[in-house]
């Protein structure tokens, strides 16, 4: 019987955590199956770059088995493209693969605005996004489902009042803010995974397909990030209760 017990116990646990794996959240639809595909694509990942992308994820799984919040601010020189885009795909790598207590900001090394460009390909890519105040650097609440809280996006500076001070990772995502700010104050982690700039192919017949691009594939390399990381986790939770 006791053997039995035991078996059952193990049983229920593996059961337990595959569920946890495959369970997804209701997202809108469009956003839903968007996301629903980026696993399938992991393996257009190369093994450097996937290097790059578990050592962030290494450093979610530490702070989050510490049960201490996840902050980290995406980084990139004028917040107003790739950044902002690495935000809401933090936001949604982290829901999707139920990894608690991240949030996402971001930041540059100057505020601009939310490029309406990349708005635009997020709003393709499924999210709600609505402009909240209308002004040089308008302010806008971005959704990914009608249950979760909205996310606040402007452009600001990494270091802005909005922003974390300390105990955040910085996550830079593109090659000049990457030079420009070696030292990123307050951060206690500090990671560079740069992706090519958008804006390069502004007002050319190729800008829609470069901005969904980007949008891809920063989207495909976060959920890669956090399904690592959800792994991780769940390998943790195994070993805790075996």
């Amino acid at each position: 019987m006791k053997t039995f017990s035991t078996l059952l116990i193990i049983l229920i646990s593996l059961v337990m955590s595959s569920f946890s794996i495959i369970k997804k959240p209701n997202f809108y639809k469009k956003l839903q199956n968007y996301c629903e595909t980026l696993s399938d694509e992991f393996d257009q990942i190369d093994a450097e770059r996937k290097a790059a992308l578990e050592e962030i994820g290494d450093y979610i799984f530490e702070k989050n088995k510490a049960g201490e919040s996840v902050k980290m601010t995406v980084i990139c020189t004028h917040n107003s493209r790739r950044s902002h885009m690495g935000q809401l795909w933090l936001e949604a790598a982290a829901a999707w693969y139920g990894v608690e207590n991240v949030q996402g900001f971001s930041g540059g090394t100057e505020a601009t605005a939310f490029n309406p460009r990349a708005v635009a390909a997020m709003k393709r890519a499924g999210f709600s996004i609505a402009k909240t105040y209308d002004n040089a650097n308008p302010r806008y609440q971005a959704k990914l489902s009608r249950a979760l809280e909205p996310i606040i996006m402007f452009s600001k500076r990494y270091d802005d009042a909005f922003n974390p001070n300390k105990n955040f990772a910085a996550v830079m995502v593109c090659s000049e803010a990457d030079a420009s700010c070696p030292i990123v104050s307050g951060a206690e982690e500090r990671f560079a995974i740069p992706y090519e700039d958008p804006k390069h192919y502004d007002n050319t017949p190729s800008e829609q397909d470069k901005y969904d691009e980007r949008c891809r594939q920063i989207a495909r390399e976060f959920f890669y990030m956090m399904a690592y990381t959800k792994q991780k986790l769940v390998n943790e939770q195994e070993n805790i209760s075996n």
